[in-house]
């Protein structure tokens, strides 16, 4: 049985398959994704029982549900074989930031998605980090089918018969073709990168999908699968949010909420659920309320791009995934232990507003 925070999933799940059940797969979908990326460690039969779970859930799932899959799934270090090969054969409007980012995909999937896709998967392939020699050889192949036979100076070598080349002549050869070839990824690297640089600059309003889990989150206290969502509707790594949460007076969350355009009463329904003194009354309106009505949408939609692009700069830390119950328990905002010191700092209401469960 896989249990993925209220849902209890057994053998019948494919009940889910049924057509008037569209916007539930995609509300599962994503807690199944969240569920999955809590486990530090999979042990075979949870690898084996996601991927089982994944693949109709995801077929069966709206574009948009499919696109913030692949990009949480992008961060997680630990992703069965056939749902790495799943997402990555999808159109590439799914599949890029899966491909660029996930360091789950072994060379033979890679491989595969090359020789099997077009030429928009080879180019998302060929921005990764790092590239073995094998994923670089397939990658000339796909750029370079004909090989070198296609050259007029290799023909006419070929007519006169030259002698076969010698071992190191091969060597220098392939470490020459490789060489050109870095540099030509080098550049569409960083092509990439100013191109990422200026998409986070424009805020795309949150889905329905990430509303109705921000809201199931909040409400249950499960702050680690709140903080998943956020990060997917922001598009952006864990630091990032957890500096946003571990603000304990409720702003600069509320900043991010409003610049994503989350309806009001589910805003104030997730700042109070969070932080329990916004709950508090003032008059006639709760603490909650009279931050927000002080907020300007313009305002918060520029200072949260300016924390996003403040996550692209190349003197910026890399954002890195950490798993539920990382090792290093100090410098992991979600463990308890750290809930309590920002509590400390922001006053008891908010060190109950982390706690709460």
């Amino acid at each position: 049985m896989f249990c993925v925070q209220g849902f209890i999933v057994t053998d019948r799940f494919r009940e889910l398959e049924r057509p008037q059940t569209g916007r539930l797969k995609d509300v599962v979908l994503m807690a199944t994704v969240s569920g999955f990326e809590s486990l530090r460690i999979p042990r075979k039969s949870d690898m084996k029982q996601f991927s089982e779970l994944f693949e109709p859930l995801f077929l069966g799932s709206s574009s948009e549900a499919r696109r913030q899959a692949a990009a949480a799934l992008s961060q997680c270090p630990h992703v069965p074989e056939p749902v790495a090969a799943l997402i990555g054969s999808m159109p590439i409007s799914i599949a890029a930031i899966f491909l660029t980012r996930s360091q789950a995909l072994s060379d033979r999937t890679l491989i595969g998605i090359i020789r099997q896709q077009g030429s928009a998967h080879a180019g998302a392939i060929a921005r990764r980090a790092a590239l073995s020699p094998s994923v670089i050889d397939a990658l000339v192949e796909h750029h370079n089918p004909a090989g070198l036979s296609a050259r007029p100076d290799v023909r006419q070598r070929s007519v006169a018969e030259p002698p076969a080349p010698t071992e190191p002549d091969v060597d220098a050869a392939r470490a020459a073709r490789e060489e050109t070839l870095r540099a030509e990824i080098k550049a569409l690297a960083r092509a990439g990168a100013h191109e990422a640089a200026a998409a986070a600059s424009t805020i795309i309003p949150i889905s329905a999908t990430l509303i109705a889990l921000l809201v199931r989150f909040a409400r249950s206290g499960e702050i680690i699968l709140f903080s998943r969502a956020l990060a997917t509707a922001l598009d952006t790594g864990g630091p990032l949010v957890e500096r946003i949460l571990l603000d304990v007076s409720g702003q600069q969350l509320a900043t991010s909420l409003i610049a994503l355009s989350l309806p009001t009463d589910d805003l104030i329904f997730v700042l109070q659920s969070l932080y329990p003194h916004l709950a508090e009354r003032i008059g006639g309106a709760s603490r909650a309320e009279a931050l927000t009505g002080t907020m300007d949408p313009t305002s918060c939609r520029e200072r949260l791009d300016a924390w996003l692009l403040s996550e692209t700069r190349d003197d910026a830390p890399a954002a890195r995934h950490q798993a539920y119950l990382a090792d290093d328990h100090a410098n992991d905002a979600r463990q308890p232990t750290v809930r309590k010191v920002a509590g400390a700092v922001g006053g008891a209401k908010g060190q109950r507003a982390f706690g709460r469960r």
